[in-house]
């Protein structure tokens, strides 16, 4: 797989030089947090094929080039609660777009860290922070077998979306928050969180846009997740 240096030059040039048809990349405001736009795909499926034509080789699923119903919540949760965020250092896991790292920093964080597996992601989020004109620190690599350190807050949207990884994600969460960090989960019911003992903070209906959905709104919860249920968690 490419780093993320080349992919980011992948990028520059998608954006510098976009296309005609609907697979471009497009600066546009967040439905529901319109405080903050990403370079988004008018149709994430066509631009995959297009690059994967393009590079002769698979590439990931372009997530990030979609705005996700969880990420979204989280986002306007960050937004609308500042002092949740000032001041602090905060981690996007799997971030994606980075639509929840720019919430945070736009809400006052004092540093911020995206991170994510794909590097097409991390370079997507350093072009979508210049966009807003924020500081994201970009991060490539899988943290879910490390122990997080320096994280005052760990966010993470629609990261619970099959059961493998809710299996190594909630572990990591748990660890986050046993070494002292809040955590908030935006989940759009997907049905991988452990039963019962997570506070709801927030319930929204969000504009779906991310591809092959059947409904205009999805009902996403913001979630502080109770640390033991999170150890105990298979």
């Amino acid at each position: 797989m490419r780093g993320a240096a080349a992919a980011l030059a992948d990028l520059e040039r998608e954006i510098g030089a976009p296309g005609a048809g609907l697979d471009r990349l497009c600066l546009v405001p967040t439905p529901f947090v319109p405080e903050v736009r990403l370079y988004l795909a008018e149709d994430a499926i066509l631009w995959w094929a297009r690059m994967e034509a393009h590079a002769g080789r698979r590439l990931p699923p372009p997530y990030w080039a979609s705005v996700w119903a969880g990420g979204q919540a989280l986002a306007r949760y960050l937004l609308d609660h500042p002092d949740l965020v000032a001041g602090r250092r905060v981690l996007d896991l799997a971030a994606g777009s980075g639509l929840v790292a720019i919430a945070a920093a736009l809400a006052g964080a004092a540093q911020v860290v995206a991170n994510d597996i794909d590097p097409y992601a991390v370079a997507a989020v350093t072009v979508n922070a210049q966009a807003n004109h924020v500081s994201v620190v970009s991060r490539g690599g899988d943290l879910l077998d490390s122990d997080p350190v320096g994280v005052d807050l760990l966010v993470a949207g629609d990261v619970l979306y099959s059961r493998g990884l809710a299996a190594r994600m909630l572990p990591f969460l748990h660890r986050a928050a046993a070494a002292g960090a809040d955590v908030l989960l935006g989940d759009p019911g997907r049905g991988h969180l452990p039963p019962g003992g997570l506070a709801v903070v927030a319930d929204y209906p969000v504009p779906t846009t991310e591809p092959a959905v059947d409904t205009p709104l999805r009902r996403v919860q913001v979630l502080r997740p109770a640390p033991v249920l999170l150890r105990d968690h298979p």
